[in-house]
């Protein structure tokens, strides 16, 4: 299925409980995980997906133990530095959307120079969000916005600065959005399947976007036909 807007936003999770089942340190699936987002990237493009939205590090992930957070850090910094290259290869646009006040110095400086090199990217906007709340986010936006009565929903959708989502897809066998894109997903259509992250691939992805082109996306109207109907008229 193709869509030159579609906008994919997933929960990556699973890490930690798939290292866990197999007796290995936490971060060695947090390390496995990070193949699966290079599987995810490469092929997004190719399916058609123009904006892919990942939740990395959400606020209240703070609350883990200090020994894993920090390890997680040192990860996204060395991905960052790794990865932007192939980003710029490849035509990808790298945004990281979330509190920066709280990271590393490093981390910070390499989101930075990943923003900026990668800025011309026209295949695909990956945004990574990192140390990120969406009631956060949506309190922050609307701190931007003139005063009450005459702000609009179109006003707060551009302070927030990210698209609607189409689908939003959860790995690892729980259903809930954990204050993920709450506004964005307003209307997006919910995937969950009990992959854990670091076994997900692009066959996980195509079955993800076959299941919404099954969906009557009706946005409070009356639908007449699946996604794929519509999208193919």
């Amino acid at each position: 299925m193709k869509q030159s807007t579609l906008h994919v936003a997933i929960i990556m999770d699973g890490n930690g409980r798939w290292a866990t089942r197999r007796g290995l340190p936490r971060i060695a699936g947090h390390r496995e995980g990070a193949k699966a987002v290079r599987r995810v990237v490469e092929a997004a493009p190719e399916l058609g997906i123009r904006d892919l939205t990942l939740y990395a590090f959400s606020s209240d992930n703070w609350r883990r133990p200090a020994a894993e957070v920090d390890a997680l850090m040192e990860m996204f910094e060395r991905y960052l530095r790794t990865e932007t290259r192939n980003c710029v290869k490849n035509g990808i646009r790298l945004t990281v959307i979330g509190r920066r006040d709280r990271l590393t110095p490093g981390l910070a400086r390499a989101i930075r120079h990943a923003e900026r090199a990668t800025r011309a990217g026209k295949n695909l906007h990956l945004r990574v969000a990192v140390d990120y709340s969406a009631r956060e986010a949506i309190l922050a936006a609307s701190r931007r916005l003139p005063p009450a009565g005459e702000t609009s929903r179109e006003a707060l959708s551009g302070a927030l600065g990210v698209p609607d989502v189409d689908l939003l897809i959860r790995t690892g066998g729980e259903q809930r959005l954990s204050d993920f894109l709450l506004w964005e997903c307003a209307y997006a259509e919910l995937y969950f399947t009990p992959r854990m992250w670091p076994e997900f691939g692009r066959e996980d992805l195509e079955s993800a976007l076959a299941y919404f082109s099954q969906r009557d996306r009706r946005f409070g109207g009356l639908g007449t036909a699946p996604e794929a109907e519509r999208l193919a008229s």
